[in-house]
């Protein structure tokens, strides 16, 4: 397919208001999504039918495509995102080539600090605290599977030269158990490998599923969560966020380390976590690796979606950058690294596990390219990801025309 053809399937694709596809019986939605003030579009909001498990979440551009199993035309579905009052509406109302807009809304800080608890005005670090106390009420600790796709995008200094995207299931134990879930990768849609640096041949090649879910902060009980530990904390604003709001509290560990909190104010539930660590003047929080590596900077997004009263991962993102010298001792630089992982939730499933088809198939030693299967166009056809921009789609085309 050329370059014009693929474009134009795209815009299709996202302007379709409901798309049949006979051989799965599913139908989608779609449209983009947009501030009202400004009319930009707004990335990474929630889009799920109301009081269900299922659902899917806007690309950088605002735009969305949410896959329905028959029936669900009656469905509610509710766009939200932190900063925005969200928007319900009926699947069967939604028209071709949709836009919705949401409304930022500010309040009152003081007035929500001090009725949250009816007693006294709470310091950003008391917040912090109460929320990691309640960790063991606000996220599930019995076993759930969460199913999702991820995407693992890789840059060495301005060449692109991997894009890779799987669907995969979960299945945790709760958030008690220290170890990473197990998984099933279920269908690998693109695989594409640039000419790498020859560096590369050396290093160790992380799977990208592993890599991403072993950086749980709420699970492995680390980083800004805790309130303690070096951090100060400051109390920024509170923010509309679904039917409630959340504290908004920017944490700072000198010299490397700073976080953004999204706290609930009810529930004392972290509904996002940023965390980030800067070198500063060349002076990395870690040490060299032997073959040259030191990471320069790491960026790690979690946010999570309330489903039947818990707490689960909605998003997950983790950037670095990699300075990567000619050996342990050298001054020379021989390229950067700019991985990029995202994974992104679209169903829960807290219910008759044992009966939920789930095969454990995936080798963790092994990367997710060497385990892909032959490309399954009817799988793709119907499962929930982020639409794909023509920023991703250029470097598909890049990707492609280099490899052939």
């Amino acid at each position: 397919m050329n370059r014009f053809l693929k474009t134009y399937t795209a815009i299709i694709l996202l302007l379709a208001s409901f798309t049949s596809f006979s051989q799965n019986s599913t139908f989608s939605i779609s449209g983009q999504i947009l501030d009202l003030e400004t009319s930009e579009p707004i990335p990474f909001a929630s889009v799920y039918i109301k009081s269900e498990s299922i659902g899917t979440i806007t690309n950088d551009n605002g735009f969305f495509i949410f896959h329905l199993p028959p029936g669900k035309e009656e469905s509610i579905v509710i766009i939200s995102i932190i900063g925005y009052s969200s928007v319900s509406k009926k699947v069967k109302n939604f028209s071709e080539n949709q836009k919705i807009s949401l409304s930022a809304k500010t309040t009152d800080l003081e007035e929500v600090v001090i009725t949250a608890t009816k007693k006294k005005k709470l310091t950003a670090k008391e917040i912090v605290r109460k929320a990691y106390k309640e960790i063991e009420n606000n996220y599930p600790n019995q076993p759930y599977i969460l199913e999702g796709y991820v995407r693992d995008l890789q840059k060495e200094d301005d060449r692109y030269v991997e894009y890779l995207e799987c669907a995969t299931k979960l299945l945790y134990q709760g958030y008690k158990t220290k170890r990473e879930p197990m998984v099933e990768l279920l269908e690998v849609k693109t695989n594409y490998l640039g000419d790498k640096h020859p560096w590369n041949k050396n290093s160790e090649r992380k799977n990208s599923i592993i890599d991403l879910v072993e950086d749980d902060l709420i699970r492995f009980d680390y980083g800004p969560i805790k309130g303690k530990n070096g951090w100060k904390y400051k109390l920024e604003s509170v923010l509309p966020y679904g039917n409630g709001l959340v504290y908004k509290i920017n944490g700072i560990d000198k010299p490397f380390q700073n976080s953004t909190l999204f706290i609930d104010t009810e529930t004392f539930a972290f509904v996002k976590i940023e965390l980030t660590r800067e070198a500063i003047k060349n002076r990395s929080w870690a040490r060299r690796f032997t073959n040259g590596a030191l990471q320069v900077y790491y960026n790690l997004v979690l946010e999570y979606q309330e489903y039947d009263g818990k707490m689960y991962l909605k998003y997950q993102k983790e950037e670095d950058n990699w300075r990567i010298f000619r050996g342990l001792e050298s001054n020379k630089i021989l390229f950067t690294k700019y991985p990029k992982k995202e994974l992104f939730i679209n169903k829960i499933i807290t219910e008759d596990l044992e009966n939920y088809p789930f095969n454990k198939n995936m080798d963790i030693g092994s990367s997710i390219e060497n385990q892909a299967k032959e490309f399954n166009v009817d799988f793709w056809n119907s499962y929930n990801i982020p639409a794909e921009t023509s920023k991703e789609s250029k470097i598909i085309i890049e990707l492609r025309n280099r490899k052939n």
